[in-house]
């Protein structure tokens, strides 16, 4: 971990709230500190809001990722749920703002912010050359955990899917550690999760995918510290069998690839009109586009 890290991390642990809620998740140990004023009734909708998120996370890793996090969530101006960045350490901390007026449906039912900083919590901390993986996983399965939990339906996904990539590779893509902009550190990073588990899953006749390598990445490594990137790529590799991982990254790491999209849709079956998805579970990669998501 790097000294501004550092700074951040312990900025973030100062003048913490007094009170606070602390409660086991999943094994874990969670301490909730509300920042503002909220009613007995807020702070009850909050709690609920922070387990739901977990059960989605723990489901996709079959455990909750770290056993201690702290989670801040700041009471601000406004109806919804702000922007959220989760700092590594010991006991790593998540701060998200949320509106004073946001509802249950806002945060129970629209939000993907607090899963989304908690998967951040299952893969080790890396540098900055490597914070497209670290985003593009917490895009990635943000989705996949969300719908695999009941939360949000499968074709949903796949439309916001459809959507999103488009913005995964600018015209100046030079390769992801050459490239930085906010669409290949999130949505190249999203679409090279995707890309690897379906290739994950083409080469080993559908019996494994990302989500094992990443169970497998986090069984021995998470946010708590900093890791080598390529040896944390091996870790998933062995448990899938397959070099995916590792090869897709040397072949798209300072080198601009190609990704037909609407082919890519049509093999998956996910027909995209206006801003509506149908599924087709007759095309040739149905079968693995349901078990992404199953």
């Amino acid at each position: 971990m790097n000294r501004r890290s550092l700074l951040l991390a312990a900025m973030a642990m100062a003048a913490v709230p007094a009170e606070a809620a602390v409660f086991s998740l999943h094994g874990s140990s969670v301490r909730l500190d509300i920042d503002g004023e909220a009613s007995a009734e807020q702070r009850a909708l909050i709690e609920a809001w922070v387990s739901k998120s977990a059960d989605a996370v723990a489901r996709y890793y079959g455990k909750f990722p770290v056993p201690n996090v702290r989670i801040r969530v700041a009471i601000t101006e406004g109806d919804d749920v702000g922007g959220g960045i989760t700092y590594p350490g010991r006991i790593p901390v998540i701060q998200i703002r949320l509106g004073h007026r946001a509802t249950e449906a806002v945060m129970m039912t629209h939000d993907w912010v607090m899963v989304h900083e908690m998967i951040h919590l299952a893969f080790p901390y890396m540098d900055g050359r490597h914070n497209w993986m670290a985003e593009g996983i917490a895009v990635y399965v943000e989705s996949i955990a969300r719908a695999q939990a009941g939360h949000v339906p499968e074709a949903q996904i796949w439309r916001d899917f459809a959507r999103g990539l488009n913005r995964a590779w600018p015209k100046d893509n030079r390769g992801f550690e050459i490239s930085t902009s906010w669409g290949m550190t999130y949505w190249g990073g999203a679409l090279f999760c995707l890309l690897a588990d379906i290739a994950i899953r083409q080469q080993t006749d559908n019996r494994a995918g990302l989500q094992r390598a990443l169970r497998a990445i986090n069984a021995k490594r998470d946010f708590r510290r900093e890791w080598d990137f390529r040896e944390t790529l091996k870790i998933g590799d062995a448990a899938t069998g397959v070099t995916v991982l590792t090869s897709q990254y040397e072949a798209m790491r300072e080198t601009r690839v190609e990704v037909d999209l609407p082919a890519l849709w049509t093999k998956l079956g996910v027909a995209r009109k206006d801003d509506t998805v149908t599924l087709d579970d007759a095309a040739p990669l149905a079968a693995i586009r349901k078990a992404i998501t199953g």
